[in-house]
């Protein structure tokens, strides 16, 4: 499973921006893809224990009677560990996602084994004309068909998908490869972005 077209690409929804000021998630979801198609999908609400802010509730869309009718945070946590597998996970800002990730598994005693690619990293390096690497800028500038609500956990865990694959088939046709290995990816995601076409240009020989 280390190629970069079988991943588990998720998204959080949360009660606010850091975990370690004491925020939860609400939500998640995901998609997972096998060899580039979806063969499977994750939504829940999470109950946090505590109410959100009307700020959430309206930029989520997500209210304190939905999430009291929730599962609690744990018992989502326990059925998305055996989700994932062994699969490597990708989100948009993954940074923050695996923070929330790590910090509510740590109130379950589970853990997960794959590795975490930044799809934000990787456009700010294929992409480095478009207006923004915000996730929906992203979706218009390569043509990509939306007809969903953004800051839902799985709409964006969809669209971070076809972005995903997007950014794959793009790196594969720049780089004249036919597997793009998922530490590639890892690679590619780090290097300045002055030295990403001599990057591709050399994979091969």
């Amino acid at each position: 499973m280390m190629n970069a077209n079988s991943v588990v690409i998720l998204d959080f929804e949360t009660t606010g921006l850091s975990p370690d000021l004491g925020d939860r998630a609400i939500e998640i979801g995901a998609v997972k893809l096998e060899d580039g198609i979806v063969v499977d999908q994750f939504q829940a609400l999470m109950n946090p224990g505590r109410m959100v802010s009307p700020f959430i509730e309206s930029y989520t869309g997500i209210t304190n009677k939905m999430l009291s009718e929730a599962q609690p945070c744990a018992e989502v946590m326990t059925s998305f560990t055996g989700f994932i597998q062994d699969y490597n996970l990708v989100a948009h800002n993954a940074s923050f996602d695996k923070r929330f990730l790590d910090n509510e598994l740590q109130y379950t005693s589970l853990e997960y084994h794959g590795q975490f690619a930044c799809s934000l990293l990787l456009s700010r390096r294929l992409y480095q004309s478009a207006p923004n690497h915000k996730l929906a800028t992203l979706i218009d500038y390569k043509g990509i068909a939306s007809n969903g609500s953004y800051h839902r956990a799985l709409y964006d865990a969809q669209m971070t998908a076809e972005l995903w694959l997007k950014m794959v088939a793009d790196i594969k046709q720049r780089a004249k490869i036919e597997d793009v290995p998922f530490n590639l990816i890892s690679k590619l995601s780090k290097i300045p972005k002055a030295k990403v076409h001599n990057f591709l240009s050399h994979l091969i020989e």
